[in-house]
């Protein structure tokens, strides 16, 4: 093979290839459409003449028919005139009215049997377009669902590679990096202005003795705890001739106490047991 045998077919290949690469369906279907469409309009034309020869011929066979009928009429004429002559001549001019009716009448048949086959051949072809027109849409509708699904594959196979899942963890670990540091920083501003936590409980612990006895009472009314002791059994106190609380004195009495231990019970302290009690009822 020459040289340039080869450049013309590498050229020829070359070019059907973009040829092929730059065929449409839609668009190639629609002309194609188009095409069969026109050539339906020509072949109604085609049709319309023929049909129109038809009629054509149809009439001048009839008009040869009354030629024929007429001059048979003045053959007659002339025979009742006693003209046999002119009688002859009419049957003469009559009978090649004939032979041309005859004539009319063969090309009308033939050309009506025409039109027949013509009228048959486009109506197959205005099926065929019909038809064209149904795979069309069809074809045109297959040829958007595989472009849908090869735009789906696609995608999916974009989502199965891991870099769209790595950005996704990067981003969420610079987000809470983010939110770590913005915690740091109201941290830092809240001890720098002394509002911190360890000082709130501080402050409440020092001032909120009342708000401890409240929270006691409402555990009490709600059953959680008993009642606080506090306000039940006052402490005890020595000295100075105060008199001591008389349930408790009472209560020591029965006990079988003697005066001595009454005494050294007085001396006593009890407000430490009464704290660790009450530290205990918490």
């Amino acid at each position: 093979m020459g040289i340039f045998s080869r450049l013309g077919t590498l050229i020829k290949s070359n070019i059907n290839d973009l040829i092929t690469k730059a065929e449409d369906p839609e668009k190639m279907l629609s002309q194609v459409l188009l095409e069969m469409q026109q050539q339906l309009a020509d072949a109604k034309k085609a049709v319309a003449v023929a049909i129109a020869d038809e009629k054509k011929l149809q009439k001048q066979y009839t008009a040869e028919q009354e030629k024929s009928k007429e001059w048979e009429r003045k053959a007659m004429v002339a025979v009742r005139a006693g003209d046999d002559a002119l009688a002859r001549q009419a049957l003469v001019r009559k009978q090649e009215h004939e032979n041309i009716s005859e004539q009319f009448q063969q090309q009308w048949v033939a050309q009506k049997q025409a039109v027949e086959k013509l009228k048959d051949a486009l109506r197959l072809l205005n099926n065929k377009i019909e038809e064209a027109k149904r795979k069309k849409n069809i074809l045109i509708a297959r040829k958007k669902r595989a472009e849908a699904q090869q735009q789906i594959a696609n995608t999916m196979q974009g989502l199965g590679d891991t870099s769209a899942f790595e950005t996704f963890d990067r981003m969420s670990e610079r987000i809470a990096l983010m939110e770590a540091e913005a915690e740091a920083g109201a941290e830092l501003a809240g001890e720098l202005s002394g509002d911190t936590l360890e000082s709130k409980f501080l402050a409440l612990e020092a001032g909120g003795g009342n708000e401890d006895d409240a929270l006691s009472e409402l555990k009490a009314k709600m059953g959680l705890l008993e009642a606080p002791k506090a306000a039940a059994a006052p402490q005890l106190k020595a000295g100075d001739g105060k008199e001591e609380t008389p349930g408790v004195s009472e209560t020591l009495s029965a006990s079988g106490l003697t005066a001595e231990d009454l005494k050294e019970l007085q001396d006593l302290d009890l407000s430490e047991f009464e704290t660790k009690d009450a530290k205990a009822a918490k």
